[in-house]
């Protein structure tokens, strides 16, 4: 039945059919009445298709036939005209030369010829016009020249009756002497697929077969029209149900192959189904399994019963509308282990957060907003139809983008930008001019008049000349705070996983050491940072860090930010000097022993019940049962993850500083459109040049600034999520829980 649906849906598909869209309430189809009459329509259709082939073949044949009747039939007069006039040419030369010797032997000369004149054959048809040339060279060569050949090309292109395709014939008249070269013209016609027309050499019987073939044509074309209107009804009747079968089949085949997965029980009388399922569905397997007995009559209800394995259980997370496309990001990387920690609950905030620390502008964010809005609203209308790959993938995404524009806003108000320019929204600027000469002198001369402003970066900072070092000062700083934070969170998640799982040698020997090296060198910076924003101290951070490595035990001087400061830093360098060596060398040899205790003595040990040795199965949870252990293989795996780590942690931090770079390329760009496309045609005082710029600025904004720019901030953040933050805990090596749905046999088929 699906080989027929496939038919069915080519047929249309070819004829310009399309089947209903329109939803269909399904209606109770039994399978076998369904099968008869699909077959049915099936053979239908197809008797239908080749009654139409015939005919149409019959119709291309007759239509050249006509043209090889009007253009031969112009050659016969035109050369019948050429030999008359030649003839009367030569009497009236030999009358001009006339002697008295010459009757005699003129009227023996025109004996003789008349006694030897020859019958000439001939044969009619159509050549395609490519193989017209090579078609008369193979006569040529295969007669020795002993044919004559005319060919007049066809004006516009007919359709060949065996391939049906368009294309350009030639006309050609091949006239012969004898049946051994009759024989041979007829097989060169045969090899370059030439089609071959009777034709007859008197006029009166020409037009009368030009009439019977015109007459013909008229009935085929009729014929023909009148199948295919009957075609189109049948396969319109088709796509109106077309959907609904399709759906049925698709059911049916599921049904099928999921039977064919289960295995028979040892009597052969009932079916065993192994599967996975939800625990939270546990309840209404059960109902659903009883009330399917109650339905068929079954004289021996389903047994449903919860069983051990060693198979690693597939992952399933529960996701509505808003955050599948968060899991989709997450899912990209990799699929969570059973029973793992899920980072797509904190990629909801933390991955839009991100994007709008590099794309912080208000005004873009808006925009953004307004056209993720245009596809919530019409989220049902759109879910519905066949959008295009980027729209597809844009209309996925759609509540990613809300989030990301709504932290754009909320980043934007933090950075007091909107399009590059800065507003007093919350209170005016909080420094004032002490005199008129500062205007023009960039932040020189600006006093403090009011409080503090209220909320993000004062306007004031805008426009002057200390705004690029001040802003990338503060945004440097933030990434490295922000970098910090996340990577202690997914060394915080490791924790939790490792409590979960009860793996203590990964909290003692991985979750501590990690949290010390990178706390006593990056938290320390990030309390560095913090001290000095708070104490406006003048201390130069990038000295103190660089001298904590080189020079611990030199005195800080002006760089000094707080009480024993040089004590803590040598504090915090020798745990992390020690945390490293934590790292790589207990866990190989703590897991070595682990192994040595787990299998002393197991070559004689009493049989295990079948439940107890599943249970312990599933208890083991490094999974090495009764294999070899490789102590080589553990020690360069730890060391691998040990070096990773360290070297992690400084390019890790380093890579956060993509947050400050982005921001401040998105920050200059919004610059140069705003003060070099619109300001710069505000400035000529000519309509025509302000609209222009404004047309350049609107294009320049949307292409560059919200489609390339969202696009590589997106990029970033992604990046930022998958190295950064989730390799300090995720691994990522399960497989989804696909359940049997029709529902979703459904969506796939939209």
């Amino acid at each position: 039945m699906a080989r027929t649906l496939r038919f069915f849906k080519e047929q249309m598909l070819k004829a310009g059919v399309s089947p209903s869209a329109k939803s269909v309430e399904e209606t109770e189809i039994d399978v076998d009445d369904l099968e008869v009459k699909l077959a049915e329509l099936e053979a239908e259709l197809t008797e239908m298709n080749a009654n139409g082939e015939k005919l149409q073949r019959s119709y291309n044949e007759l239509v050249e036939y006509k043209i090889v009747l009007r253009k031969a039939g112009d050659f016969f007069p035109s050369a019948q005209h050429s030999a008359t006039a030649r003839q009367r040419e030569m009497e009236l030369n030999q009358m001009v030369e006339e002697s008295i010797e010459t009757p005699l032997l003129q009227e023996q000369a025109t004996s003789t010829d008349l006694s030897k004149q020859v019958k000439l054959g001939f044969v009619t048809g159509l050549v395609s016009r490519g193989k017209s040339m090579a078609f008369e060279r193979i006569l040529f060569r295969a007669t020795r020249g002993n044919v004559f050949l005319k060919q007049v090309p066809i004006e516009a292109p007919i359709t060949d009756p065996v391939s049906g395709e368009k294309m350009e014939k030639n006309v050609f008249m091949v006239f012969y002497s004898g049946e051994r070269v009759k024989n041979k013209i007829l097989k060169i016609c045969d090899a370059f697929g030439a089609n071959r027309y009777p034709f007859a050499e008197d006029c009166g019987k020409q037009a009368l077969m030009i009439s019977e073939v015109s007459g013909k044509i008229s009935e085929l074309k009729s014929t023909i029209d009148a199948g295919l209107l009957h075609r189109d009804h049948l396969l319109r009747t088709i796509g109106d149900q077309f959907e609904q079968w399709n759906l049925k089949v698709k059911k049916e085949k599921s049904i099928h192959h999921t039977l064919n997965i289960l295995s028979l029980d040892v009597t052969k009388k009932c079916l065993v189904a192994e599967a996975w399922s939800p625990v939270f569905a546990t309840k209404q397997i059960q109902d659903v399994l009883q009330r399917a007995s109650v339905d068929s009559n079954s004289q021996v209800g389903a047994i449903f019963q919860v069983l051990h394995t060693r198979e690693s259980p597939p992952t399933y997370f529960r996701t509505n509308k808003f955050t599948s496309a968060f899991q989709e990001i997450v899912d990209a990387y990799g699929v969570a282990k059973y029973q793992e920690a899920n980072p797509g609950v904190y990629t909801i905030v933390t991955f839009p957060f991100l994007f709008a620390v590099m794309f912080g502008d208000w005004g873009h964010g808006i925009c953004l907003l307004l056209a993720t809005l245009f596809f919530i609203i019409r989220e049902k209308k759109l879910s519905s139809q066949k959008l295009g790959d980027i729209t597809e993938m844009t209309f996925g995404g759609r509540y990613v983008i809300m989030m990301m524009s709504l932290f754009s806003i909320y980043t934007g108000f933090i950075y007091n930008e909107c399009f590059s320019v800065a507003f007093d929204l919350f209170a005016p600027s909080a420094y004032a001019c002490r005199d008129l000469s500062c205007r023009d002198a960039g932040s020189i001369g600006l006093i403090k008049v009011r409080d503090t402003y209220p909320f993000g970066v004062d306007p004031a900072w805008h426009g002057t000349r200390s705004e690029l070092p001040f802003l990338n000062s503060l945004k440097m700083k933030m990434s490295i705070l922000l970098g910090v934070a996340q990577m202690n969170l997914g060394i915080l998640i490791s924790y939790s996983n490792a409590t979960f799982f009860g793996n203590s040698l990964n909290i003692w020997f991985q979750f501590i050491p990690q949290m010390i090296f990178l706390n006593s060198l990056f938290g320390y910076l990030s309390l560095l940072i913090i001290v000095k924003w708070c104490t406006g101290s003048q201390a130069d951070l990038y000295h103190i860090m660089i001298y904590m490595f080189l020079s611990p035990t030199d005195e800080l001087g002006d760089n000094q930010l707080f009480p024993y400061q040089k004590t803590v830093q040598l504090v915090l360098l020798l745990l992390a000097l020690v945390s490293v060596p934590w790292m790589l060398l207990p866990k190989p040899f703590l897991l070595k022993k682990q192994h040595e205790n787990r299998h002393q003595g197991q070559s004689y040990t009493q049989v295990q019940s079948t439940d107890d040795a599943l249970s312990e199965a599933n208890h083991d949870s490094h999974g090495h049962g009764h294999e070899e252990f490789e102590f080589s293989e553990v020690f360069v795996h730890q060391l691998i993850h040990t070096i990773e780590f360290v070297l992690g942690a400084v390019s890790n931090t380093a890579s956060y500083l993509r947050l400050w770079a982005l921001s401040l390329a998105h920050s200059q760009l919004s610059i140069v459109f705003y003060e070099k496309v619109l300001l710069l045609a505000w400035g000529y005082n000519n309509m025509v040049i302000l609209v222009v710029g404004i047309i350049i600025f609107i294009f320049a904004t949307v292409g560059v600034l919200l489609i390339m720019e969202t696009l590589s901030a997106f990029l970033h953040a992604l990046r930022l999520h998958w190295v950064e933050f989730q390799n300090k805990f995720y691994e990522g090596d399960g497989y989804k829980f696909y359940p049997f749905s029709f529902i979703l046999i459904d969506e796939e088929d939209h």
